[in-house]
């Protein structure tokens, strides 16, 4: 009997390839993605997405891009350890272009020709670059200069950077920081807890073909987040090797005794989360300040609904759980609209969504909001508030108990 068969499997779950098909959407996941889509919503997105190794970044590009429409052509630069000209022959080569022979200037009017083509053909341009974190600094000034290019209306080609998380590190230097302005939303890929990290096996064990539950003990399940810390890549290599030892016992549950085998045979340590690093980096919303600015209130038909304070950054707005205000209606779109709050104040953007953004019962694309205006979606108001104006309209402590006793 083969080790599929007896564990009742119709493929091998915790293979180390990506599949698009076994990846779990952990809240972390989704908002990622999220973020992802925003760059083809946005004429001007451009995306951040880090993570650790085997977090599964290279998986959710992977179905990111399975999912793009017609109307969007894209290329993916995986091989990153380039000159600023072989970087801009490896674009032009996605594309379609036998670019080599040529000097940069002339790389560069082609590049900008393609892209102005796409935009007449009402075709939205993408570029994808996996393992960013190898780019040197003068190939991410490059992008800088790319990301810029535009039409007379609107800029021309949107960009995700995916990396480890060195280029979290890289991008916070100071040489960068005309590239950091250019860049919408930047989140991070930390590790499962051990929830998620209990229904991750179980998910991909369900696609796997597995249907009876118990395969794993709650042993089990207790060690595997121990020695992997909530990594992917790392679970899938300790799940694989405990159930092979499990499978040489004839055993048909894998339990404490076989995890610890599986340990002991990969050499591995406790993974090490007690360190900060993971909780460090994992920031779900890409604010650069963690005081509040801006209070939100969420009202229907007049009644407050909830109420929502947040610092400088961005953030989403639908009916996805996975936004930071959720709005569970069906005239809210998954991803509705995104807001940015800056020192200036608050703007409004549709993120193209089906019913659209109204205020003062004019429907707006993007909009920039003063304090005490009402956004309408669908049946729902957003009313904001700039926290600064409110403390401005309060009185000094000093001057109330003047004008009390005057």
């Amino acid at each position: 009997m083969s080790y599929l068969e007896h564990f009742k499997f119709k493929e091998q779950p915790f293979r180390l390839t990506p599949d698009p098909e076994f990846l779990y959407w952990s809240k972390q996941h989704a908002r990622a993605k999220a973020y992802m889509e925003s760059t083809i919503w946005l004429a001007d997105g451009f995306v951040v997405i880090t993570g650790e190794i085997g977090s599964g970044k290279t998986t959710l590009l992977q179905s990111f891009l399975s999912e793009l429409g017609d109307d969007v052509v894209y290329a993916v630069i995986s091989q990153t350890q380039l000159s600023p000209s072989q970087f801009l022959q490896a674009v032009l080569t996605e594309f379609g272009f036998k670019p080599f022979n040529k000097r940069k200037v002339e790389l560069l009017d082609m590049l900008n020709m393609f892209l102005i083509e796409q935009y007449s053909n009402d075709k939205k341009v993408l570029l994808i670059v996996d393992e960013a974190q190898n780019l040197s600094t003068k190939v991410l000034e490059e992008i800088r200069l790319l990301s810029g290019i535009e039409t007379h209306k609107e800029k021309v080609l949107r960009i995700i950077l995916a990396g480890q998380p060195e280029l979290k590190e890289t991008l916070d230097s100071p040489n960068l920081k005309q590239l950091v302005q250019r860049v919408r939303l930047r989140f991070h890929l930390g590790p499962l807890d051990k929830r998620e990290t209990r229904e991750y096996i179980a998910h991909r064990l369900s696609v796997a073909g597995r249907l009876e539950p118990g395969l794993f003990t709650e042993g089990a399940y207790d060690l595997i987040h121990r020695y992997t810390g909530g990594v992917p890549r790392l679970v899938n290599t300790l799940c694989d090797t405990a159930l092979l030892c499990a499978f040489a016992d004839s055993k048909s549950v894998v339990d404490e005794a076989d995890l610890k085998a599986a340990v002991e045979e990969l050499s591995w340590q406790e993974h090490e989360q007690s360190t900060g690093k993971f909780r460090e980096l994992m920031q779900p919303v890409p604010v650069a300040d963690t005081s509040h600015i801006t209070r939100i209130e969420v009202r229907s038909k007049g009644k407050l609904l909830s109420e929502h304070l947040f610092g400088p950054g961005r953030i989403i707005v639908g009916r996805s759980p996975d936004n930071e205000i959720f709005i569970k209606s069906k005239f809210v779109s998954r991803h509705h609209a995104q807001l940015t709050f800056d020192e200036t104040g608050c703007t409004i953007e549709d993120l193209n969504s089906t019913n659209g953004v109204y205020v003062a019962e004019r429907r707006v694309k993007k909009y920039r909001l003063s304090h005490g205006d009402s956004v309408s979606l669908g049946i729902h108001d957003l009313v904001y508030f700039d926290l600064r104006e409110e403390q401005k309209s309060k009185p000094e402590i000093g001057q109330a108990v003047s004008e009390h006793q005057a």
